[in-house]
């Protein structure tokens, strides 16, 4: 029996990087990533989500939503939730 590779996994169901379907891949699982790193950050502040709510304004409910996909996600909400409500410093880079 022969073991693939996560990356040959996904070329072969999702396409080649690149292509419309893998892209939407790769995009879908940094908004996860984003909202797992939300998650991490407000546990280790010992804080839960309607603390967390209250800080940036939002309801508990939405701060669940960003947590299990940060999908829809806007950039004001994103420092909001980081600067006002953890007390943290957001970092955006961008390849071309």
């Amino acid at each position: 029996m022969s073991t693939k590779s996560w990356n040959t996994i996904k070329d072969d169901v999702y396409g080649k990087k690149g292509t419309s379907r893998r892209d939407d891949l790769e995009r879908d699982f940094e908004s996860f990533k984003i909202g797992l790193l939300l998650k991490k950050a407000r546990e280790e502040k010992q804080l839960t989500q309607n603390e967390l709510a209250e800080l940036v304004d939002k309801k508990r409910t939405y701060i669940s939503r960003i947590e299990n996909n940060g999908a829809n996600l806007t950039l004001k909400t994103l420092f909001d939730i980081v600067e006002k409500g953890l007390g943290g410093k957001v970092n955006i880079s961008i390849e071309i």
